[in-house]
């Protein structure tokens, strides 16, 4: 972590940029994981190059299989026999603590798991004791959390399992993308509140789906739902990856929050991201959008409008929107996000302590944040390590003077070069907001 601030710049005037974002995590995280459970070699073209998706690589290495760059942002993923004895650096990535160790579980020996201090906060029983009900042999001093060894035996038997996840839906994910290599492949049955970001897992299953899995789905009740992999063969697959909707939503937020235009290039006509539900409610705050040649084009309004939406399915996306509706001209109310308390920090207590801080009201409930808009001043807004924290910061630094961001390089987590790229929309050279 950085000691220095990075003063977020102010808009001189409406926005009106193109820009271009970087493949997203997502999708990059999981094709990387199949590739390498896969029969044979796959390409991934346009993956996101960053911490997160870094570590990821380096995990599918630890573990035998070799991820070699063939361009700036394209992978080669030639699959191996798993090998343990090895050790998995986690970071703060949730996909790589929640992903991986299902893999381990088919390695030959040990695979010892550990991370950033903050990560041996998240919650991780839901993948630990799946893992041990189907056989698997995990230590964990009775933590339930990072950091833990994998006892793999080359080999899980599968069958079904019973978990709450609740807390996060990677917990779903993880286990379907190895659960075709298990010998009887495996039905995850989820009992407990309704799950979070649904729209990931059926990105999950959309993926393995495209991997030639048999994969079956029944999450029509929210809080009693099931899914089952057969044991299938992970086909091999050359994909491209899209760019990343979360993070185009940064810079869609500086066209509404300064009257402007952001052209996001690249954008995709069909995506399984579930990001995409953002453009709606944007739109429903006052942005218009058209489809361009360049790319998705959204134009943002003299006034925001507040909102009463449900964002459980897009968590990810909460800071970005709360910094909008602190800039709307009504009050906004964000429930069903209990769970962003798990994330890279918890996000619903960061965001409110933060943004009052500036002079805003920002009031957390049992689910979500009530947001009235306030004159907001400038000052040092932490982030807690989380990149979502600090792209948070950025919008409001547009409109509201002197906001000094701490640690503003931890967006490197899934967006290396943000401040470059977010200095070059604001149309000002490199040098012109410079740690201080």
């Amino acid at each position: 972590m950085s000691d220095e601030l990075w003063t977020a710049p102010a808009a001189p005037t409406q926005i009106d940029a193109v820009v271009s974002v970087p493949g997203s995590k997502s999708l990059t995280n999981r094709a990387l994981v199949l590739a390498a459970l896969a029969e044979g070699p796959s390409t991934i073209r346009g993956a996101l190059r960053s911490r997160d998706t870094d570590l990821m690589a380096s995990a599918i290495r630890q573990l035998g299989s070799s991820v070699a760059s063939t361009s700036d942002d394209d992978l080669l993923v030639a699959p191996a026999t798993l090998s343990g004895n090895c050790s998995i650096d986690c970071g703060l990535a949730g996909t790589v603590m929640r992903f991986v160790p299902p893999m381990a579980a088919l390695a030959s020996g040990d695979v010892a798991f550990d991370g950033d201090e903050r990560a041996r906060q998240r919650p991780m029983a839901a993948v630990i004791e799946a893992l041990r009900v189907l056989g698997v042999g995990i230590d964990d001093d009775g933590r339930t959390c990072l950091p833990f060894t994998v006892h793999g035996r080359g080999s899980v038997p599968g069958g079904s399992v019973t978990i709450d996840a609740s807390a996060s839906s990677q917990f779903v994910s993880g286990l379907l993308l190895s659960g075709a290599r298990y010998d009887q492949g495996l039905t995850v049955h989820h009992v407990g509140a309704p799950v979070p970001s649904l729209p990931h897992i059926d990105m999950t299953t959309a993926m393995l789906r495209e991997h030639g899995v048999e994969v079956v789905c029944d999450s029509a009740a929210p809080q009693r739902a099931t899914w089952r992999v057969t044991a299938d063969p992970i086909r091999a697959l050359d994909r491209s990856i899209e760019p990343d909707v979360s993070n185009a939503a940064p810079f869609l937020a500086a066209a509404m929050a300064t009257a402007g235009r952001v052209t996001v290039a690249g954008w995709p006509h069909e995506s399984l991201q579930p990001g995409g539900r953002l453009l709606d409610i944007l739109v429903t705050m006052g942005a218009t959008t058209d489809p361009t040649p360049e790319g998705l084009r959204l134009t943002g309004p003299g006034t925001l409008r507040g909102i009463a939406e449900n964002l459980h399915d897009i968590g990810e996306l909460v800071p970005t929107i709360a910094a909008l509706c602190c800039l709307a001209a009504d009050e906004s109310t964000l429930t069903g996000i209990a769970h962003l308390a798990g994330h890279e920090t918890d996000r619903l207590a960061a965001l409110s302590r933060e943004i009052n801080a500036l002079g805003g009201s920002v009031t957390r409930t049992d689910d979500g944040l009530v947001i009235r808009p306030r004159p907001l001043h400038g000052g040092v807004f932490r982030t807690y390590e989380d990149h979502r924290m600090a792209t948070t910061a950025a919008i409001l630094g547009l409109v509201v003077p002197g906001i000094r961001i701490e640690n503003i390089g931890t967006t490197a987590k899934t967006f290396p070069g943000f401040q470059a790229a977010w200095l070059r929309m604001v149309d000002l050279p490199s040098t012109s907001s410079t740690p201080r």
